[in-house]
């Protein structure tokens, strides 16, 4: 794997140490640590990636690359420091690697190793120097945690610390602190952490604080998730999951992300990380029938660090957040190896629609296909027709039992009430329907459980069934 930027490398190394952290499946701790050394010509930073999930493997980094030449040649001089041990290890093993040197042919440089004196932890802390400024650094991993925090992960507290940033003899800040959730819990799967991660970056708008104006609690938000595996190896299989927030706002502020505009953004993780849009992921979400939920796509545009939906026909208070990650899953005993995930179209697809197919089941009234809204539309009529055909019967063996039927009294034989409770029905039955699988839809069911009885009615009335 060759890294063409500086971010790149080290976004993949703080990924690595996630994947060590949640694979320990126990408390783990991130931290990254920005040292300036300020007696080097010119002056360096030392970047400082530790963890204390599981051990690392030589193997995790033999593999990466950086180029001879160009800007992160000229920023880095390609030699990563790297201490690692395993909760059964007696020692801490030292090494360095040149990764300018060719794959094939390199070999670690190892250092004298720490003994533990008996003490049980595990761990791996790696270390570069690069000439760039601690502000650069900082902004940009600090958006990355940021942004991080939509996984959700359950057992890591992360920190950045900046030593004072490019401000010579300033003390060490604590930049970034995020502390293990409240509402985390190990027994939850990954897809349920998804939505709730999801939903406190929408309540954020994206940001590291709460929009109160737009979202007084949670309760303001609703939310649905999906997961689909491809199992073709033996010790991992890639995982898609994705997430929908779907939140109204009423009076949304002029600093709300989505004020006045009704787009929306998807975001992509691959392997725990934020990544850039490709085709592969862009096809996949033109690639839905999205009118099967009521929405009209007029185009989806990639904006690189996200891909942008542009709708048509909806309320600028009506807001959809989607997220999709993107992984491989130790499902066997191994050490964690680095391992490319790759954009499936198919997965991708399928998640995302299983996500709004969950939304869709749990909320009523929620992203209804354009056939359903359009005939729902008929329903209040032919509530009025069947209740008048109801109403006005002689019969009223037949009027007890279709009241009956409908849960209804004798007491409650009023027009607007019988009415409105059809109305109801009729609608329940035709979005019951539209639930249902595409796979397994048909025709809906009949509004009362035996048909003969409205049938007969209105033969003896002189109007046939079919014209309603």
């Amino acid at each position: 794997m060759e890294f063409a930027s500086l971010q790149e490398l080290y976004l993949h190394l703080i990924s690595s140490a996630i994947r060590r952290c949640i694979c320990s499946e126990r408390l783990c701790r991130l931290s990254v640590l920005l040292q300036r050394s300020p007696a080097s010509d010119p002056p360096l930073v030392c970047i400082s990636i530790s963890d204390t999930g599981l051990g690392s493997c030589i193997q995790e980094f033999q593999d990466l690359k950086c180029p001879v030449e160009g800007i992160l040649a000229e920023t880095w001089d390609g030699i990563v420091y790297v201490k690692t041990t395993d909760i059964l290890d007696t020692e801490i093993s030292c090494y360095q690697l040149n990764l300018k040197e060719n794959v094939t042919t390199r070999k670690p440089i190892w250092l004298p190793s720490n003994i533990k004196h008996g003490v049980k932890f595990s761990g791996t802390e790696v270390c570069l120097s690069v000439s760039e400024s601690v502000d650069v650094l900082l902004a940009e991993i600090n958006c990355f945690f940021h942004q991080i925090l939509i996984l959700n992960i359950p057992n890591i507290a992360m920190e950045v610390v900046a030593d004072g940033q490019d401000i010579p003899g300033s003390r060490n800040d604590a930049v970034f602190l995020e502390n293990l959730s409240s509402s985390s819990s190990f027994t939850a799967s990954t897809l349920d952490h998804l939505k709730l991660g999801l939903e406190d970056y929408v309540l954020r708008h994206g940001s590291s604080s709460t929009c109160d104006s737009c979202f007084p609690n949670r309760d303001d938000l609703r939310s649905g998730g999906g997961m689909v595996c491809e199992e073709k190896h033996k010790i991992t299989k890639l995982v898609v999951e994705a997430a929908v927030v779907i939140s109204e706002i009423s009076n949304p502020t002029n600093n709300c992300f989505g004020g006045g505009c009704s787009d929306t953004k998807v975001l992509c993780f691959k392997d725990f990380v934020p990544c850039s849009i490709t085709e592969a992921f862009l096809k996949a979400l033109t690639g839905i029938d999205w009118k099967r939920y009521g929405l009209t796509l007029e185009c989806a545009i990639n904006q690189s660090s996200h891909a942008l939906l542009k709708w048509g026909d909806m309320p600028f208070s009506f807001h959809i957040h989607i997220v999709v990650h993107c992984y491989h899953k130790i499902v066997a005993e191994a050490t964690p190896m680095v391992q490319q995930t790759r954009y499936d179209k198919k997965l991708i697809r399928k998640a995302v629609q299983l996500a709004l197919d969950d939304f869709k089941n749990k909320y009523t009234g929620f992203l209804l296909s354009a056939d359903t809204l359009k005939i729902s539309k008929f329903a209040p009529d032919l509530a009025k027709a069947v209740a008048g055909l109801v109403l006005y019967s002689n019969d009223m063996d037949f009027k007890n039992e279709c009241l009956s039927i409908l849960g209804l009294q004798t007491h409650q034989s009023e027009g607007g009430i019988v009415e409105e409770t059809i109305k109801k029905m009729i609608i329940s039955a035709i979005e019951g329907n539209d639930r249902r699988p595409q796979r397994l839809k048909e025709v809906a069911p009949l509004l009362f459980e035996d048909g003969r009885f409205v049938d007969d009615e209105c033969y003896k009335n002189g109007f046939d069934p079919m014209d309603l």
